[in-house]
């Protein structure tokens, strides 16, 4: 296919770019239940975890979450003051659970060391526990109406097109960010960060891009050449490599299982297991068996993680009661009733089913 280059063409002005922004997203903005009325500043414990939730996951799928987390949790000292497994049992289902780790330390550093007051500041967000440089910029323009530039997935998307940067990603994203900047007003810079976040999730779509009821389509330079729904551009992602494990789920025979609680840092760190062999790219064909038991095979899971997929065996066995300890210090026994007060990762629900 014959590559096509932008034609010469000066960059959008940017004060008319953002007035007809903001002219759309006065009528047409999403319903949020994290946002404020169209200018004025959001509160900032409902902006922080909203964009903490957001990271990775989309809106409809974090709704439902913000709102029980805020019904139990309704300001950053309640949220401090939660113990660690609750946050995580209520974050369980939303994935990247670092980020709740992230979320529940920032709270007790904002709670206890800034008296519950969050930095007005990029710079001072980001000196937080789990807030990077987007999340600080994010939090900054939204909670704070700071002239912060906001770039998301969505964004980098419109910018691409707005510019016709036909560079592939993720090496345009240096080039990408510099040209948003360039378009960030200093008035109503939070209404506009988020209308370039709802321009991107429902008008500027990745494969099907309403152009026709864009507010900006006339500063497009993907529009005028055609190629829209081809930007931006992604280098070839390299095949996602698999691990494999078994998992042993032991029981007692009245309904309790063994479930072991994973080290605080790294993958699902903090979160509570069913005791498995280490994750690997080749399964032992004899793993070692924790426990001397009639072990049978149960069933097998398949969960993909962002660089990863994993398949992981599940075998099951009677155990005796003294045998939990044999996992670990940080193993025990949890009965069926129990099992929702404990912070379980949807990888460990599929096991416990696989193996019911």
């Amino acid at each position: 296919m014959v590559q096509r280059k932008a034609p010469q063409r000066k960059a959008p002005d940017a004060g008319i770019f953002a007035r007809r922004l903001l002219a759309w997203y006065d009528r047409a903005r999403r319903d949020l239940p994290w946002r404020a009325a169209p200018g004025g500043a959001g509160d900032p414990y409902r902006v922080w975890l909203s964009e903490i939730m957001l990271q990775q996951t989309t809106v409809a799928t974090v709704g439902p979450y913000f709102m029980r987390f805020l019904a139990r949790w309704p300001d950053v000292h309640a949220l401090a003051a939660a113990p660690l497994d609750t946050v995580l049992t209520e974050w369980a289902g939303l994935g990247y659970y670092a980020r709740a780790r992230n979320l529940k330390k920032c709270a007790e550093t904002v709670s206890r060391d800034l008296g519950g007051r969050f930095p007005d500041t990029e710079a001072g967000l980001a000196a937080l526990p789990g807030i990077g440089p987007y999340t600080a910029a994010a939090v900054a323009a939204i909670a704070f109406d700071r002239p912060a530039t906001v770039v998301d997935g969505n964004v980098e998307r419109v910018i691409a097109r707005i510019f016709a940067v036909t560079d592939p990603m993720p090496a345009s994203k240096p080039a990408l960010r510099e040209k948003a900047r360039g378009l960030t007003p200093s008035s109503r810079p939070g209404d506009y960060a988020q209308a370039m976040m709802d321009l991107g999730a429902t008008i500027c779509r990745p494969r099907t891009p309403l152009c026709s009821s864009c507010p900006v389509a006339g500063d497009c330079a993907a529009r005028q050449l055609g190629i829209a729904p081809e930007l931006p551009r992604r280098a070839a992602k390299k095949a996602r490599p698999v691990r494999r494990a078994v998992a042993w789920l032991g029981d007692d025979g009245k309904g309790a299982i063994v479930l072991r609680r994973r080290a605080e840092s790294g993958l699902l760190g903090g979160m509570w297991e069913v005791p498995s062999s280490d994750w690997q790219e080749e399964l032992d064909p004899e793993p070692m068996v924790p426990v001397a038991a009639g072990w049978e095979t149960a069933g097998m899971v398949v969960h993909v993680f962002t660089h990863f997929r994993l398949e992981m065996e599940v075998r099951r066995a009677r155990l005796k009661r003294g045998d939990a300890a044999r996992f670990g210090s940080q193993a025990r026994w949890v009965g069926g009733a129990e099992l929702g007060d404990y912070a379980l990762p949807s990888l460990m629900k599929k096991v416990i089913k696989a193996g019911a």
